[in-house]
């Protein structure tokens, strides 16, 4: 059973942030000339990894999300998915990904037991995904979805943050692709994180009047079960699609009354809540010895310091890191 928190909530998902290092520069997430990357020796090694999440499904943790940045320019990531694979207790091994290298690694992911993938798509058009992640090739994250498919790393999803003016413009056309084949769309508020916080001004644009696009198009959006994912996404369907439309709305309406998760960032901080600066050092630990026994008290430490709710009501938000270091 998982650990639960101070407010009764169970403890069973953990995301683990391989690098903060990215090949796009998304120009809501970082500058043009990118974020100072952590030096190598500060970032965790996959043996690291490895105890923490052991430790983790100890505490009846069974859902691993590796993120980065970008997950896949890290070298001999599929032999940290093998071993974490292999881990007793983990029953959903998952990755969120850009998909410019998919294409790439798909298969070898799969066959060293990944079991399914996310990738980020803020727009369908070439010249602007260009636009947006000032070096990107949409075709790759085709190819890549593609790859993902035929290597059975399904159902996959499609994360699109809303952004006013940079691409809201494209909702409809994002819902649409629900009709059209076994498309599983999610819209994501923007949240005012890091560099996010200059465009969650007037950027911002709700979940709800997303929905209302939506309908005004194609009719009344129908509830729908998702066949894998227990995160705080709200599934519909559009009558007579093959996929779904999912809505996560971080500011809006928020859910951290059903919040069930910790990240670890790439550098070994563990995170009990996104949108808090605290955080608990398990690297030093790790680097001085700690064994399993040990990290599981950190991350019962962890999990003991999780507040109820953020507080972006109150405009606190946190301003320690960017969204590239904690994995989203």
């Amino acid at each position: 059973m998982p650990y639960l928190d101070n407010f009764n909530r169970p403890i069973s998902y953990l995301r683990v942030s391989v690098t903060d290092r990215c090949n796009l520069r998304c120009v809501y997430c970082m500058p043009p000339e990118g974020v100072p990357w952590r030096p190598h020796e500060e970032i965790l090694r996959y043996e690291e990894i490895e105890l923490i999440v052991r430790a983790a499904t100890s505490l009846g943790i069974s859902k691993v999300r590796l993120t980065g940045g970008e997950p896949l320019v890290r070298l001999g990531l599929v032999e940290l998915v093998h071993k974490l694979a292999h881990i007793p207790g983990i029953d959903d091994l998952a990755m969120t990904t850009n998909g410019t290298l998919l294409a790439r690694y798909a298969a070898e992911l799969a066959q060293a037991g990944l079991r399914r993938v996310n990738v980020s798509l803020d727009t369908l058009r070439p010249e602007r995904f260009r636009r947006i992640t000032r070096r990107g090739n949409l075709a790759a994250v085709f190819e890549g979805i593609a790859a993902a498919r035929e290597a059975g790393l399904v159902p996959l999803k499609v994360n699109m943050v809303m952004v006013r003016g940079l691409n809201d413009d494209e909702v409809v056309d994002f819902a649409r692709l629900t009709l059209e084949g076994d498309w599983h769309v999610r819209f994501i508020e923007l949240m005012p994180l890091g560099a996010n916080a200059a465009w969650a001004g007037d950027g911002y644009v709700s979940v709800g009047e997303a929905r209302r696009r939506i309908e005004a198009a194609f009719g009344e959006l129908l509830p729908a079960k998702v066949r894998v994912g227990n995160g705080p996404a709200r599934y519909y369907r559009l009558s007579g699609a093959a996929g779904t439309i999912g809505f996560i709305s971080p500011v809006s309406e928020h859910f951290c009354y059903r919040c069930n998760r910790l990240r670890l960032t790439a550098d070994g901080r563990l995170r009990p809540c996104l949108l808090s600066d605290y955080e608990i050092d398990l690297r030093t630990p790790l680097r001085l010895g700690a064994d399993l026994a040990e990290i599981r008290g950190l991350l019962i430490r962890s999990i003991g310091t999780k507040p109820e709710r953020h507080h972006l009501g109150e405009s606190i938000a946190p301003r320690e890191r960017a969204m590239s270091e904690i994995g989203g």
